[in-house]
């Protein structure tokens, strides 16, 4: 096992040893770097001010994606080609992406500029044309203080599906320091604290049977907070997302598997494809920088209540596998939750992947939900429900909801009055008066009980709506 982290920053090697491995990208930047134009807005994955891009072998090139820099440890960069504002342009001569930002006047105050332009430089190397909602997307994880957005997207525009002449130069030479750097599994110590990055199965499995209190890394995005928010040091972390098994989309007739470790980025088209209503709340529930890192896995094991994937994956019956030394079971995600924060998982297990049936015929699935902002933020209410109808009777329904209860379950009263009735008006109104049974939501800051439960009523009918009355607009944005 390696005790240092190997990267490239600006395409210049770095390699360290003891540092607290709870030290993030940020701060790392900031302070041993010096490279200040990464800022700090929020430390906690939400302005993008400190949005710097992570490039990684893909074939014969790099991909490149941008992550949020506050909330990422700097272990998970281990590998990879770290890229800031100030590795962009080549002396006096600005990077295309700076250019344009200049140019459409959208530079304004400056703090948040440097986001801005990492975010865009991510864009630019995605290929993506100038369409409107392909750039408000690249645009939603980076926010502007002075409410000038009009010349950001101005810029966004200017670069959409330009060629990156600079880079594309370097990639050569960025592919051979990236193929040099080691690629062992990973064990740093620094005082009592230790970090273990494990690049295979039955490895990531020993530790986590030798050290069942650490926490275990997937995406970062809300395990980061103990530390930029309650400023925690983590004695034990465990990375799970260098081990092969735990990264693949595998797809057969019957079923999707998407192992634990692949971020909602690689995940989005398979499970798009396939439900195109979940596949924009995944758009909605974080920015790209975010997706880009953040995992399904990681949202079921950290069992929030208003998570969003939980209600969507119970109603369409997901099931989880997970896996230990001792071998491998499955369980259906309804029973996966057992309280709050609470889960099924046994001290030295792991969730390993998450099962997602295919769709059958005459099966309707939708996932909506409620939220003080329509991108990344999070639920007040979130439901999912996935109804059978043969003609115009309801043959079978499975309805689930986030935000109602300690954790994300099923509503089996609604869907009792649903089934084996007329998909019609007085049906839907039974349902939802059968809904107020299932749940006695609490209230808290983000809504009051009553509004929960209005809320979920309200989507119920709204998704009759769709399918009734489809001459009525409903959608208030869509992507």
């Amino acid at each position: 096992m390696s005790g240092r982290i190997s990267f490239l920053l600006n395409g210049e090697p770095r390699s360290i040893g003891d540092v607290a491995p709870t030290t993030t990208v940020l701060e790392y930047l900031r302070g041993a770097e010096r490279a200040c134009g990464t800022k700090e807005g929020c430390a906690e994955g939400d302005c993008g001010a400190c949005t710097v891009v992570l490039g990684e072998p893909a074939g014969d090139s790099i991909r490149y994606r941008a992550i949020n820099g506050c909330i990422a440890l700097l272990p998970q960069i281990d590998g990879k080609l770290l890229l800031t504002v100030e590795g962009l342009a080549d002396g006096a001569a600005l990077h295309p992406v700076q250019d344009a930002m200049v140019a459409a006047d959208a530079s304004q105050c400056g703090f948040c500029t440097p986001g801005f332009v990492m975010a865009l430089f991510a864009f630019q190397h995605g290929g993506e044309a100038a369409h409107a909602d392909a750039v408000h997307e690249a645009l939603a994880g980076n926010l502007c203080r002075c409410t000038g957005y009009r010349p950001i997207v101005a810029a966004a525009e200017r670069i959409a599906g330009t060629a990156d002449q600079k880079f594309a130069a370097l990639e050569p030479t960025l592919g051979a320091a990236l193929a040099a750097l080691p690629r062992d599994d990973l064990a740093l110590a620094h005082g009592a604290d230790r970090f273990f990055a494990p690049t295979s199965l039955e490895l990531l499995l020993a530790l986590r049977a030798a050290y069942p209190e650490a926490h275990l890394l997937a995406g970062g995005t809300d395990l980061a907070l103990l530390v930029t928010k309650e400023y925690r040091a983590l004695e034990r972390v465990i990375a799970v997302t260098r081990v092969p098994e735990l990264q693949r989309v595998v797809s057969d007739d019957t079923t999707l598997t998407v192992g634990a470790a692949v971020t909602y980025t690689d995940a989005l088209l398979a499970i798009e494809r396939h439900w195109p209503s979940l596949g924009l709340m995944i758009r909605r529930l974080g920015s790209r920088q975010i997706r880009n890192v953040g995992t399904i896995g990681g949202n079921l094991a950290n069992a929030s209540p208003i998570g969003d994937m939980p209600p969507a994956l119970i109603a369409l019956g997901a099931a989880v596998t997970l896996r230990s030394l001792t071998g491998a079971r499955e369980l259906a995600l309804e029973d996966f939750f057992i309280d709050y924060r609470r889960t099924a998982l046994r001290p030295d297990e792991i969730v390993e992947a998450v099962r997602i049936p295919l769709p059958r015929a005459a099966e309707l699935f939708r996932t909506d939900k409620v939220s003080k902002r329509w991108d990344q933020d999070i639920s007040a209410v979130c439901g999912a429900y996935r109804i059978t109808r043969a003609g115009d009777r309801v043959t079978d329904a499975r309805i689930a909801f986030g935000g109602m209860a300690a954790t994300p379950r099923r509503a089996p009263l609604c869907e009792r009055a649903l089934i084996g009735r007329p998909w019609a008006e007085a049906t839907i109104e039974a349902a939802v008066a059968a809904l107020d049974q299932d749940f006695l939501p609490i209230g808290d800051w983000r809504a009051s009980a009553d509004y929960r439960r209005r809320v979920a009523g309200n989507l119920l009918r709204r998704l009759w709506l769709e399918t009734a009355r489809p001459d009525i607009p409903l959608a208030v944005m869509a992507l």
